[in-house]
């Protein structure tokens, strides 16, 4: 049976959900998936005309961040059915490089093919890049539905984290530029001592539609994650995390990212100190050793009419200090 083709939004009817711990988290990290109820038959047009599309979606992963295809379905079909039209995208974490866009994305792609096999629409999402494709279009459509919501273990916060914490979600969710312009940052992050906050909508939206999902989102966070060290809100088109101190690295790239390159800085910092006080410490002992090197061979013509001072410093402590790697001093007193 070919697929059927009526319009039906990417239902997460069988929705999986994978909780996020506070270990460290890879960029395929599984998140979240769904799949259409509807089904295609399998070696039919449709799954080549699907096949196409994510091979799509995969190729283009090295080159951009984001795209979105439309594939026609190939033949045969009769006459009086008209070939299915399949819509997909794919997006990265904003901070991804090149390779790991490709690597992730190639990753979604087939835990799709294991979600939902034969499904007409699947979408899935990693820690760090997004993949959905359906043959009911969605692109441009805003979906502020709720997908996933997590909150850390309560903090506790002292007078003043909470004021932080929320002011660093307010500086993600207004930092996008202006709504109605037709520039605008689908990528926001930001950061006040150890707190981190990462946001990002699906580029397919207009940037008024980012503002408000992004905005729905950081505001989910506020009245769910009050006091947790860690919260992620995961709409249909956009999302919103943050952590406090590290708690979770799946906050995004950038808090995880920042304050591990923090860390590398004070590794740097101690070393070249630890290098510096050695060489330092070197170059006293090379003076040191000069200076005594000299005594002792002023020490081998030394007369019993110095200084009584000196005499006692050349007969009683030189000869300690002259080892017989410096010199080799016989005194004549």
């Amino acid at each position: 049976m070919a697929a059927t083709t009526r319009t039906l939004p990417i239902l997460l009817l069988s929705l999986l959900l994978l909780a996020s711990g506070g270990a460290s988290t890879p960029i395929d990290t599984f998140l979240f998936g769904g799949c259409s109820q509807l089904k295609y038959t399998p070696g039919s047009p449709y799954e080549s005309s699907l096949n196409s599309l994510l091979t799509s979606l995969v190729n283009s992963a090295p080159f951009s961040l984001y795209n979105n295809f439309t594939s026609q379905s190939l033949p045969p079909y009769s006459s009086s059915t008209a070939a299915p039209t399949l819509y997909g995208l794919y997006q990265c974490r904003g901070d991804l490089t090149p390779p790991d866009c490709r690597s992730c994305v190639a990753r979604a792609v087939t835990q799709l093919a294991t979600l939902c096999p034969d499904a007409t629409g699947g979408a899935l999402q990693l820690d760090a890049c997004f993949v959905r494709y359906d043959n009911a279009t969605f692109l441009g459509v805003q979906d502020k539905s709720v997908v996933m919501k997590k909150c850390g273990a309560s903090l506790g916060y002292g007078p003043g984290a909470s004021a932080r914490r929320d002011a660093v979600l307010d500086y993600v969710a207004g930092s996008g530029g202006s709504g109605g312009s037709a520039y605008y940052k689908a990528y926001r992050v930001g950061g006040s001592g150890d707190v981190y906050a990462v946001a990002q909508c699906v580029q397919d939206l207009s940037g008024s539609q980012c503002q408000d999902c992004v905005s729905e989102a950081v505001g989910l966070l506020k009245s769910n994650c009050a006091a947790a060290a860690w919260g992620d809100v995961f709409l249909g088109k956009c999302y919103a995390r943050f952590s406090e101190g590290g708690a979770h690295s799946g906050s995004g790239g950038h808090g995880n990212k920042d304050e591990k390159g923090e860390n590398n800085d004070d590794e740097i910092e101690k070393t070249l100190a630890i290098l510096i006080g050695l060489i330092a410490g070197v170059a006293l002992l090379i003076v040191f050793l000069s200076f005594i090197a000299k005594l002792c061979a002023k020490g081998k013509g030394t007369q019993n009419n110095h200084h009584p001072t000196y005499y006692f410093f050349l007969s009683h402590i030189l000869p300690y200090l002259c080892f017989s790697q410096i010199c080799s001093l016989s005194l004549s007193l």
